[in-house]
């Protein structure tokens, strides 16, 4: 029980010396923990005056968690270096999840309308406290961009909700995966890491689109049914 209390302070309070009740004694931890604490009640309350409910606090919960995992979690090896591949083909485990973050976007703008461009600048906000600034930047603009087209596609498009979930992932998550692999492969060189072209090359980027992409067709589809069924307004904003 403890070592579950321990990692779940750890995950909260990201960067800190804070990894069980017992470390919240110290005073610079405490203040840490407070200022953190309040910073996490003010954004969820915003999101809660901006009339965000569940897929709104997934939101903003899911992107800084997936920022941290590209800086955390170890990519794995899908295809390893060799004449066809000279840097191999690398895909993190959480890549298909990334491509859900589109679909969710679509969600909690049922919800909140136009104000969900509000929730992704919080998103993004935190990303720079959970993740390295480095990945936060690269990341940060990837959704930026990739966000606001898929935003843009979604709010002016006449067609019917699992479609416009299908477009608008399958054009945003091409112009994120492009954004990201080129700041995480600047970055790796900076640090001396990797060469240049490490993370950015054709086989990568074609991995991480599709894994994108399925978590997208998926619900696109499911959404398709129930529209089918007659259970959700294929017009829906």
């Amino acid at each position: 029980m403890q070592d579950v209390i321990g990692q779940f302070l750890s995950a909260i309070f990201y960067g800190s010396d804070i990894s069980s009740l017992a470390d919240l004694a110290e005073p610079a931890n405490l203040q840490h923990a407070l200022v953190v604490s309040v910073l996490i009640v003010v954004t969820a309350a915003i999101i809660w005056i901006l009339k965000g409910r569940s897929w709104a606090f997934i939101y903003v919960a899911l992107i800084p968690a997936l920022n941290w995992s590209f800086g955390n979690v170890d990519s794995i090896s899908f295809i390893k270096p060799n004449e066809s591949f000279p840097h191999g083909v690398l895909i993190n485990p959480l890549t298909m999840v990334t491509g859900l973050v589109f679909v969710l976007r679509d969600f909690v703008q049922r919800e909140i309308g136009h104000k969900v461009l509000i929730v992704m600048a919080m998103a993004i906000a935190w990303s720079f406290y959970y993740s390295w600034a480095v990945i936060a930047v690269a990341s940060g603009i990837a959704f930026a961009v990739s966000e606001t087209v898929d935003w843009l596609l979604f709010t002016f498009t006449k067609y019917r909700l699992s479609t416009r979930i299908l477009l608008s992932s399958a054009l945003a998550a091409p112009i994120d995966t492009t954004v990201f692999l080129y700041g995480a492969d600047l970055a790796q060189a900076m640090a001396g890491i990797a060469e240049r072209g490490s993370q950015l090359h054709p086989a990568n980027w074609i991995v991480f689109v599709i894994g994108k992409m399925v978590g997208a067709v998926v619900v696109s589809w499911m959404i398709r049914r129930r529209e089918d069924r007659g259970e959700v307004d294929p017009k829906a904003a």
